[in-house]
């Protein structure tokens, strides 16, 4: 009996151990250790955040909102710019920005109410004249009597606040009106401040010929030297007529963030950027002479004119400002 009773304790006591790793197996999380694309994380939508749309491919989106394409694929970590889905979420800002143009929002200063008036001094530690900030109130500021080395009294408080009538000595009147007699006649100009009074003379070369420098500080050319054959509120561009082969210039200085026929209805495209708010986009080229990520001068030939992806030899140009295109003819010298 011993043994069979021994038999039958150690086969209860191997069921109790494989119920209880069982239990033990069943109650452990469950947990994925395969470390998840910073892509696969969705994004919040909002300012700064565009939503895919059927149609729309990753080099439309960087030029909608004035961006290099291959900023805003590093910006979702997107190994391939071709791969994005209908409904993704994408960065279109840099990461921390409040604006299109990437800068942080505009600060704004308001003046202080019944603050202190401040006062300037020289470093040498000699007491001047109180300065007050023309934004401060100092409608209740009191400015005397000025601090002095004489100990104070309401006699001295009493003189300062009513000084007496100041008289100019023999002498000084004399060596004032010396003095005075010894200038030159004043012109009547000599009272206008410099600016207005300066003749500058200088030659300027033909209109057509003239870069011109806007708002942003760019110094725009034409891209080329064909006629205007279609406005801004035709294209969101202008159309300007060539040959075959007819040189295409950059417009401003800049470099170039996209080579390319992936837009639809652009052809071979060049894009340029110039700054964190302009950039100019250059379509329908029969062949494009410069590589991403080149810098360009203004006026260096950047494309060949042709019908790519058109039913007539043109170009097509657009400058656009934080993404949004705005008037050609509003920036690029007169003819």
């Amino acid at each position: 009996m011993k043994p069979e009773f021994l038999r039958v304790n150690l086969l209860a006591l191997c069921t109790a151990l494989i119920l209880a790793a069982c239990a033990s197996s069943s109650m452990a999380p469950v947990e994925d250790r395969s470390r998840s694309s910073p892509s696969a994380v969705t994004q919040p939508a909002g300012p700064g955040y565009h939503v895919v749309k059927q149609g729309e491919t990753l080099y439309g989106i960087a030029l909608e909102y004035g961006q290099d394409y291959r900023e805003v694929a590093a910006w979702n970590y997107l190994t391939d710019p071709s791969r994005i889905s209908i409904g993704q979420t994408l960065r279109v800002w840099p990461p921390g920005a409040t604006s299109a143009s990437g800068s942080d929002a505009a600060v704004s200063t308001a003046p202080i109410i019944g603050g202190v008036a401040v006062e300037q001094r020289p470093l040498d530690g000699a007491v001047g004249s109180p300065q007050p900030v023309s934004s401060l109130n100092t409608e209740h500021v009191k400015r005397e009597p000025m601090g002095g080395k004489e100990p104070y009294s309401d006699a001295r408080y009493a003189a300062l606040s009513n000084p007496p009538a100041y008289s100019v000595p023999q002498d000084a009147t004399t060596s004032t009106a010396t003095s005075a007699a010894s200038q030159p006649p004043a012109s009547s100009t000599s009272a206008a401040p410099a600016a207005t009074t300066a003749t500058v003379v200088t030659t300027t070369p033909a209109a057509s010929e003239q870069p011109t420098a806007s708002a942003s500080g760019i110094v725009w050319a034409w891209p080329a030297d064909g006629k205007v054959i279609g406005n801004f509120a035709q294209y969101k561009g202008v159309e300007i007529s060539g040959k075959v082969g007819d040189q295409i210039r950059a417009a401003a200085d800049g470099k170039v963030v996209y080579t390319g026929d992936s837009l639809r209805g652009y052809g071979n495209l060049v894009i340029v950027k110039h700054n964190n708010s302009y950039l100019t986009a250059y379509a329908h080229n029969r062949k494009i002479l410069v590589k991403e990520g080149q810098n360009v001068k203004r006026g260096a030939i950047i494309a060949e004119m042709g019908n790519s992806d058109s039913d007539v030899v043109k170009l097509h140009f657009e400058v656009r400002m934080q993404g949004t295109p705005v008037d050609p003819l509003n920036y690029l010298p007169k003819k």
